[in-house]
């Protein structure tokens, strides 16, 4: 996929037909019951993973100072960036009926076990979801470290040069240090924001985990070996949930600030399906049905596989390219694009990216 910026797939539609597209899908979903909750599904989901959350504790427990503890940190960050994906699912109103339910639920998961603020995280994600990949609305490709689209004042220092122009091959050695970054940008957001919902209760609940857990290996372990347990524990988790979430967009096209596209386009054409069925879907906790995903956010997890056929037909009758590829390529794609958005950078002024978006 290019760095090129999308236009408007379909400036001659009218608008009240691209406008009903995404309602006449939604009737068709409706019909099929596929947004209907799966509790039974999510009860047991549950389970399994606080059976393993208390089995990796067990095992940290009983093996003591021994370097295999490593391999509990390791276990530990499959389980817990697994309860992230749960509370990822609460928190679009998934699971139970009522919001409260879910609220209540995404608040345990991902901020008293997971360690992410839920109001800071729900408000990124919201405008996410709202306009992914779009200039100045999308905060997940706001410019950092990483650009995800050609910076207008690309970097002069010859380091500073090469590691933008290679940023796609640093970029996933970058995620050792996401879990650092969202533990940091939460507590951030809590003392900086009255705004936040549930400050109080999620400041309390943020201190707990994130002062309690790190203490409790101390504890118990060596200082090296407990300085290395949460190295490896943080590591991995935040490898893992940022090559899955990384996979889902970067690489696809980018919206100028000032572009109006219809909501299914827009939902469609910016998003990527991971191939791999069950196995991809228990591994990316449902975020390998993307398009899907961003379509229908309530929609519980279990149900996605069933409507992803509705959806491609329905996008295929009306020419909207879907995008589907395997993980490896994805991460490619995502390595590559970066890339040559760094590489664009090296004279802005003769960059037709660039241009565009002046």
């Amino acid at each position: 996929m290019s760095t090129s910026v999308i236009a408007d797939p379909s400036p001659t539609r009218p608008r009240d037909r691209t406008t009903s597209d995404y309602a006449q899908l939604l009737r068709t979903v409706q019909e099929h019951g596929l947004l209907g909750r799966r509790l039974r599904y999510y009860w047991i989901k549950g389970s399994v993973l606080l059976l393993g959350l208390a089995a990796t504790w067990v095992g940290f427990f009983l093996l003591g100072h021994h370097w295999a503890q490593l391999g509990v940190a390791a276990g530990l960050a499959v389980v817990l960036t697994q309860i992230v994906f749960l509370s990822h699912d609460a928190a679009h109103q998934q699971i139970f009926r009522s919001r409260n339910a879910n609220d209540l639920a995404a608040l345990v998961m991902g901020t008293g076990i997971g360690g992410v603020s839920l109001s800071w995280w729900n408000n990124k994600h919201s405008k996410h979801h709202a306009a992914p990949n779009h200039i100045g609305k999308d905060s997940d490709i706001s410019p950092s470290v990483v650009h995800f689209y050609p910076a207008e004042t690309p970097p002069r220092s010859r380091l500073a040069v090469f590691l933008h122009e290679h940023q796609g091959w640093w970029f996933f050695p970058l995620l050792v240090v996401e879990m650092l970054n969202l533990h940091a940008q939460s507590v951030i957001a809590l003392l900086t924001r009255r705004d936040l919902r549930r400050r109080k209760a999620e400041t309390a609940l943020l201190s707990a985990r994130l002062v309690g857990y790190p203490a409790a290996v101390f504890v118990v372990l060596p200082v090296g070996m407990a300085a290395a347990f949460l190295g490896v524990q943080l590591a991995i988790s935040g490898l893992y949930l940022g090559s899955a979430f990384a996979a889902s967009h970067i690489g696809m096209p980018v919206v100028p600030a000032d572009s109006r596209i219809d909501f299914l386009r827009r939902q469609v054409l910016l998003s990527r399906n991971i191939s791999g069925g069950g196995v991809a879907s228990l591994a990316m906790g449902g975020l390998n049905y993307q398009i899907e995903h961003h379509l229908f956010p309530n929609m519980p997890r279990p149900n996605l596989h069933r409507v992803r056929p509705i959806v491609q037909r329905f996008c295929a009758a009306r020419e909207i390219p879907y995008q589907k590829m395997t993980i490896t390529r994805a991460w490619a794609t995502v390595a590559g694009y970066l890339n040559r958005v760094g590489l664009a950078g090296r004279d802005p002024f003769q960059c037709p990216v660039v241009a565009s978006l002046r």
